[in-house]
């Protein structure tokens, strides 16, 4: 099988966003207590947080995680997690049926934070809560002078501002399973409210207002154009939310799975340039997926978890070779609509449908998914070049046209690099073609995959085997010629020349 990539440095997509590889930390199972945070392991820091955890969230170069939630934020009163933490209450969090201690909040998470060298994307609790609470919020985190909010943080230990900059309006108010749900209506008029009382103390932050829970919601369309109409002029971003899935054990069909977030973007980028063509804006809404990832293979497991415990294991998904491929299809898609997309947010971070696993009386590891994330995170930094795909295709029950080959590329002028992102969803090799244009290719830095491995292969705590591996096998000729195993994740990141007459035609195995 053949295939080949057409890129020219003179035609762009866009700058990426770094905030594109955000993460999201919520007040559910595992995730903060025994996730980030867990005083009696060995691995523990003064301030309890485990620091094999940290050090592998600092290998994936997350800018931005999304906290405290989730379903758990409509419930949620910010107020619990400050202030001495032996005076916190203890409270049922209704969205999973747990307890929550609030021994971390919100002054350990920043600590946290700061640790991970990310900045945190911080949400507000418009379910059961509103305009005032969050406009507190913004004061108690931000502002810089004399005011009730700000002189209660100093006194809680914090003399300077947190300085958040991001904030979503809510989390899934579309969805009957919030808590505090509500129309269109009623969220459009309480979040464009609350949006003006939020930047009237501190307008420097950017927001995100709520969109459809995900693209198969009834009322998919229909909220975002009503949640625009009230608030179109004063939010920045519209989120959307996706989890996929292989419950049919279908591969062919799982791993055309990103089209379906493709025609998703592109669906939700017309609803909101149809907003700003109505009301004749100049302002453009840029999107914020602040929820997608792999999520299926912990559900049967989550129906027998007895309620009102505190942190029990909930989510813990175990990915598997072929999430691996899925995963990185998904990045691509995000990369392909950077120009829109420059928010995201793998969900979640530790524990829960998560890169990171952890063992309380043992190690933290990486999970299969942990790889392509890291690799597009580290490299995807730059801009990203409009792809020209020659590739074959093949139908499945859901998708009547999908390319083998799924493929992106992005230069970093800084480092002089260009990378290449490819997943080949044939169960057969790919010779594969990448067309440089005018750029002046001087030598492949590296060319990783992830291939060979049983679609159902998982890694564990005592084995990491789906992992990247150097391959050798290409050549270098007006271009890069090589081969894509079945059924593979790569990456080849190069280094560029200076342009030369006639362009490079060095050959290098």
């Amino acid at each position: 099988m053949e295939a080949k990539l057409k890129v020219d440095k003179n035609f762009s997509i866009s700058k990426v966003d770094p905030r594109l590889y955000g993460s999201f930390i919520e007040h559910m199972g595992r995730a903060v207590y025994e996730g980030i945070y867990q005083p009696d392991h060995p691995s523990a820091d003064e301030e309890g947080f485990r620091t094999d955890v940290l050090e592998l969230v600092k290998e994936l170069n997350i800018p931005l995680v999304r906290y405290p939630g989730g379903n758990f934020l409509s419930g949620y009163n910010w107020e619990d997690g400050i202030g001495p933490v032996e005076k916190r209450p203890k409270r049922l969090d209704l969205a999973w049926r747990t307890v929550e201690t609030n021994e971390i909040g919100l002054h350990e998470f920043f600590k946290w934070s700061e640790k991970a060298n990310t900045e945190i994307n911080m949400a507000v609790n418009l379910g059961t809560r509103g305009i005032d609470a969050a406009r507190n919020l913004v004061e108690y985190c931000n502002f810089n002078g004399d005011s009730y909010w700000s002189n209660l943080r100093k006194s809680n230990g914090l003399d300077e501002p947190l300085n958040i900059k991001t904030w979503c309006l809510g989390n899934e108010m579309d969805g009957p399973w919030q808590i505090g749900h509500k129309t269109a209506e009623e969220y459009g008029r309480l979040a464009a409210e609350t949006a003006k009382a939020m930047k009237l103390v501190d307008n420097s932050i950017e927001l995100v207002v709520c969109g459809s829970s995900h693209s198969h919601m009834p009322t998919f369309g229909d909220w975002e154009l009503t949640v625009l109409e009230h608030t179109y002029e004063y939010v920045d971003f519209l989120s959307l939310h996706q989890y996929y899935g292989n419950q049919e054990d279908d591969l062919e069909n799982y791993l055309a799975r990103s089209l379906d977030m493709d025609e998703f973007i592109s669906g939700v980028i017309a609803i909101c340039d149809a907003v700003k063509a109505k009301k004749h804006s100049k302002k453009t809404i840029n999107l914020s997926f602040d929820e997608w990832n792999i999520w299926y293979h912990s559900n049967e497991h989550d129906e027998k978890v007895k309620p009102w415990q505190i942190a029990p294991p909930l989510l813990e998904d175990h990915y598997n070779f072929e999430d691996t491929l899925l995963l990185g299809c998904l990045l691509i898609t995000l990369l392909k609509h950077s120009d829109r997309v420059k928010i995201a947010c793998l969900a979640q971070l530790v524990n829960v449908i998560a890169p990171i696993m952890t063992n309380p009386n043992g190690e933290a590891w990486r999970q299969t998914i942990f790889y392509p994330f890291m690799q597009v995170s580290n490299y995807g930094r730059g801009t990203v070049l409009h792809p020209v795909v020659e590739s074959e295709f093949y139908a499945t029950n859901d998708f009547d046209k999908v390319p083998y080959l799924e493929t992106i590329a992005v230069i970093n002028e800084e480092k002089n690099e260009l990378v290449i992102f490819a997943v080949n969803r044939a169960q057969e090799t790919m010779d594969f073609r990448i067309e440089l244009g005018e750029l002046v290719l001087e030598n492949v830095i590296e060319f990783s995959q992830i291939s060979g491995s049983e679609i159902k292969k998982v890694n564990t705590e005592k084995e990491e085997s789906i992992k990247p591996t150097t391959c050798k096998d290409y050549t270098l000729k007006e271009g890069i010629n090589c081969q894509l195993q079945p059924l593979s994740w790569n990456m080849i990141r190069c280094s560029l020349g200076n342009k030369t007459q006639g362009g490079n035609s060095n050959e290098m195995e």
